[in-house]
């Protein structure tokens, strides 16, 4: 009889498991996939480490959970500074003085001001009907056609002008001269990619991999005295009030013979008539093509928004008032499950982070065991 079943070798899990595991608990790991460490999980290809579900750089500004994820790999100084591509023309992100003086000419940011708020005078919306509008409300027409519109609308599959106001609540200027994308004291990747960080917090853990909850839930579930739950609620619970809706992306990664394909980490493509949203290079994250240490070949990653389908992978949570509610009638549910306990992003249905996870999972540690060991 174990303590503990969590279905799903994830981040969340990954960490209950570990820290329920200190406290001399007995638990059982299992994932339906063929690998731990979920959507972090990395592959080493020709010495790059490949983040096989899309690019994951960890930032945050909560020290705790820097100094926690530390123990299990070495980070470097990696600064996320993703590169947007629109038609011809090349911007830094976010939106910064480099954008503004490469779109305007401007050199000062009382020049980028002036700018942006004639634009947005001009624009004259005062109540923003949809996500379009109040796009151009807060950043002006010039940067919401080239930056925002088409990329948004790859994203969401669905044209901005359809899409409710408040997915934008607020788009980030800064009139600096910093391509940083996050404003958070800590930031890197780890040195030798995620994977490990997961297989160090399972060390001494039973896992079972290739290994589906719901092909043999009576029996898994009647060997553990609880249940830590990292699926999706809603099949959790059959689906009885409708399914939750999801954005999913498909990937499209290759090989190549040329030490240096783009020049950067991320380039976004943000016209709506390239299918892909950005295009990953994989060996920046760990600047395998600068300082003399040249590796011959590169590996990068198309990334295809998709529609989501029952069966397929899904990414993002479509947090809208609609699945919101819905939401909602499967947390009351779940309340009422005292042998089940729901996390991470498909079992509470919210987007997160890769710190907010760590800071979720550790949270519930202390809620269900009391102080960590």
């Amino acid at each position: 009889m174990y303590d503990y079943l969590i279905v799903g070798a994830g981040l969340f899990g990954a960490v209950f498991a570990h820290e329920a595991s200190k406290a001399g608990k007995k638990v059982l790991v299992i994932d339906r996939r063929g690998h731990v460490a979920g959507n972090i999980y990395t592959k080493e290809v020709d010495g790059i480490q490949v983040h096989e579900y899309g690019a994951h750089i960890f930032h945050t500004s909560n020290k705790a959970v820097w100094e926690y994820v530390q123990q299990f790999a070495e980070f470097n100084r990696y600064t996320n500074s993703p590169v947007a591509r629109y038609k011809d023309e090349l911007y830094n992100m976010p939106f910064n003085m480099n954008t503004f003086s490469r779109m305007w000419g401007v050199k000062t940011p009382d020049e980028a001001r002036k700018e942006i708020a004639r634009q947005i005078k001009e624009a004259g919306i005062t109540e923003p009907k949809n996500l379009e509008e109040q796009a151009i409300s807060l950043v002006g027409r010039d940067i919401y056609e080239k930056l925002v519109k088409g990329y948004t609308e790859k994203q969401w599959g669905r044209r901005a002008a359809e899409l409710p106001a408040f997915i934008i609540r607020r788009l980030p200027v800064r009139f600096v001269y910093d391509n940083n994308y996050f404003n958070d004291s800590y930031q890197g990747i780890p040195i030798g990619g995620y994977t490990q960080i997961v297989e160090k917090m399972l060390e001494g853990i039973e896992v079972r991999l290739d290994t589906d909850f719901f092909a043999d839930r009576e029996n898994l579930k009647a060997q553990a005295r609880k249940i830590v739950f990292t699926g999706m609620i809603d099949e959790y619970f059959n689906y009885c009030y409708g399914e939750l809706e999801y954005r999913s992306l498909r990937f499209e990664t290759e090989e190549l013979d040329c030490e240096n394909y783009q020049g950067n980490a991320v380039v976004n493509y943000t016209e709506f008539e390239i299918p892909y949203t950005r295009i990953i290079e994989h060996k920046h994250f760990e600047f395998g093509c600068q300082n003399g240490n040249v590796n011959p070949k590169t590996v990068i990653t198309r990334e295809y928004p998709a529609a989501w389908e029952k069966g397929d992978e899904p990414y993002y949570p479509m947090n809208d008032e609609k699945n919101n509610a819905l939401y909602e009638k499967y947390r009351e549910l779940a309340q009422k499950e005292d042998k089940v306990i729901f996390g991470g992003r498909l079992g509470m249905y919210k987007y997160f982070d890769m710190h907010n996870v760590v800071a979720e999972a550790l949270k519930c540690v202390e809620e269900e065991l009391g102080n960590r060991q």
